[in-house]
């Protein structure tokens, strides 16, 4: 079988391949671009040799990733193109595997689960992965968002990704007389993009649970810079969230607006330790006594018998009783928040002293009671890890929260792309999310994906917002999980068999030589 094109198209098109899928999320943001990219990247390694395969997939993912993950060179240049060095790798590996399963009738089901394996890798190999980029995330304004209640979010990049194999597929079968087949992938793909806009997913708040909806309020106080330095002036940013939240009270008291259940604060509101500073303590208690309901509050804290290591927590912090329950971060972000092989590299890279100290993992999901209502909160990054969201569902979260510091990254794509993350989030999980930034986006997000209000990048305010409370599960919630093992399980058959019979094929030719 030879490849379809020769390496003087094969190249543009990997290339290609990789702008489109940029092009599919924040800045320009234009979802179906997802479906050109895989198309584009499946044309280009049809049936070629694996090891030109592996070459056209590393340079498809080191287009993307590089403009994806600019926002990254706030941090260094050689922290950014190192991680889109590692996340063009696993591109690499959908490159070669596509090579190999384009030899296999029905090529668009191992073509599309083979990009679910890739983001199923990418998003836990080493340290906990890194699964920015992943094709569901570039999906929250289109129809097949909807999809995402369905199977979870990898069944949602299963989708797309068949949708582009299935148009390559049609049109080489149509090119080879074959038109009944090339009418069936077409209208195959044409289905699966028609069908989910024919389905509302359900906004609406239910009983399971208690309470139908909640009033929360969150507050964005805002930082005096952004990048590296943005949360060096750490009495300024907690001063600003108390001062902001005084002001909400101020609103309350004078029927402006209702009183919340409870007020949601940002990631890092206070980067200085309310159990060892009473200063701190008593500013977060003054707040919480104007407002008169409990305060989620971010903070980094020190840990007892543990002089190398902090938690960045969300503290329930009670008007009366003073701090209650805590949900401590379960996946610190490797060389943003630790730094693993820490010895050997602060030897060599002086940056890192920034870091000086290690935030440690929790063991227990995010599930908190803050005023009567069923939260589950989740801190910054770990809204792109599906289990991390998972788990405060089963926990019996009716509501999703996330507490984020994006204020590093101000003036960069990045808020943007965690935005479309947890509007995908919502649709998946069936649950609205309130989202607290220091600097900004923090927004109310509908179960739906709607944003149904929003504090952009450099405001400095507060939101008070009624939301529905919902307790039922969706299919992705019950079985998402179990969608996501299924279609890796069938990406690495497909590749096995693939491989076998190149194999042998082979062996046959250079038996007959």
């Amino acid at each position: 079988m030879a490849p379809l094109f020769g390496l003087r198209w094969a190249v543009p098109l990997a290339l290609l391949s990789g702008l489109t899928m940029w092009l599919a999320f924040s800045p320009v943001a234009f979802g179906p671009y997802a479906i050109a990219s895989v198309a584009l990247l499946t044309a280009a390694a049809w049936r070629s040799s694996i090891r030109r395969g592996l070459g056209l997939g590393l340079l498809s993912g080191l287009v993307f990733f590089l403009l994806l993950l600019g926002w990254m060179r706030v941090v260094g240049a050689d922290a950014w193109l190192l991680l889109a060095l590692y996340c063009a790798g696993w591109f690499a590996l959908v490159g070669g595997a596509t090579a190999l399963v384009t030899r296999l009738p029905a090529a668009p089901a191992w073509v599309a689960s083979v990009w679910v394996l890739e983001e199923a890798l990418r998003g836990r190999v080493p340290w906990g992965g890194f699964p920015w980029g992943n094709i569901a995330f570039a999906q929250p304004d289109t129809s097949l968002l909807n999809y995402a209640a369905i199977g979870g979010s990898p069944f949602l990049s299963f989708v797309v990704a068949f949708i582009g194999a299935s148009l390559v597929t049609g049109a080489l079968d149509y090119r080879a007389g074959l038109r009944r087949w090339s009418a069936a992938w077409f209208s195959l793909a044409a289905a699966l993009i028609l069908i989910p806009a024919l389905v509302s997913p359900p906004t609406d708040g239910d009983d399971v649970g208690g309470s139908d909806s909640a009033i929360i309020a969150l507050v964005q106080g805002g930082t005096p810079q952004f990048g590296m330095g943005a949360m060096d002036v750490r009495r300024a940013v907690l001063d600003n969230h108390v001062a902001q939240t005084l002001d909400l009270a101020v609103a309350i008291d004078a029927g402006r607006v209702p009183r919340p259940d409870f007020v949601l604060w940002p990631e890092n509101s206070s980067d200085i330790d309310p159990f060892t500073d009473p200063s701190a303590a008593d500013a977060i208690t003054s707040a919480a006594r104007a407002v008169g309901v409990p305060i989620l509050v971010g903070a980094v804290i020190s840990i007892p018998d543990d002089p190398m290591g902090v938690w960045n927590v969300g503290i329930v912090w009670d008007p009366v009783l003073g701090p209650q329950e805590m949900y401590i971060k379960t996946h610190p972000v490797p060389f943003g928040e630790y730094i693993p092989f820490r010895e050997f590299l602060s030897e060599r890279i002086g940056r890192l002293d920034r870091i000086p100290r290690d935030y440690r993992p929790g063991d227990r999901p995010g599930n908190l009671d803050i005023g009567g209502v069923a939260v589950g909160n989740v801190i910054c990054f770990e809204i792109a890890y599906g289990e991390v969201v998972d788990a405060v569902i089963d926990g019996g979260a009716r509501v999703i929260t996330v507490q984020t510091n994006n204020a590093t990254y101000g003036g960069t794509p990045q808020p943007e792309q965690q935005l479309a993350i947890e509007r995908v989030r919502a649709t998946e999980f069936g649950r609205s999310v309130v989202v607290a930034a220091t600097s900004g986006i923090s927004a109310v997000i509908a179960p739906d994906s709607t944003v149904v209000e929003r504090l952009d990048e450099g405001e400095e305010g507060w939101l008070v917002q009624e939301v529905p409370l919902r307790g039922q599960l969706t299919l992705a919630a019950r079985i998402g999980h179990i969608v996501e093992l299924l279609l890796c399980a069938v990406a690495l058959a497909a590749v096995a068999v693939a491989a076998a019979s190149a194999w042998s094929t082979r062996r046959r030719r250079r038996a007959i030589a």
